[in-house]
């Protein structure tokens, strides 16, 4: 899906510096007006190759899109809560009473 659309942007922007190249490095010898010419398309192509790059195919999810099966925020949150309380439990069930003896208060 992004190798895609990564792929139809190369070719483009290749294809535009194809253009421009070639208009200055020996087109310019033939015909000047077609040099300008190419250049003008050349100059025209990396808008619309950023356009291509970033339109969304069928198959991609947009970057602020969830997934269909993604928990909500709301569940995330629930869920969050759930595990740091039963975490909590089990570690004040757990922790071990220190042996030390008390500190000594100065009189």
């Amino acid at each position: 899906m992004y190798a895609r659309r990564r792929r139809r942007y190369f070719l483009l922007m290749g294809g535009c510096l194809v253009l421009f190249v070639s208009a200055w490095t020996f087109v310019r010898d033939i015909s000047v007006p077609a040099a300008v010419i190419m250049s003008f398309v050349a100059m025209l192509i990396p808008p619309a190759a950023a356009i291509v790059g970033n339109t969304k195919d069928r198959d991609d999810r947009w970057w602020d899109e969830p997934p269909v099966d993604a928990p909500t925020e709301s569940e995330k949150w629930l869920d969050e809560l759930e595990h740091r309380d039963h975490h909590h439990d089990e570690r004040r069930r757990g922790r071990r009473v220190s042996r030390r003896a008390p500190a000594r208060r100065p009189p």
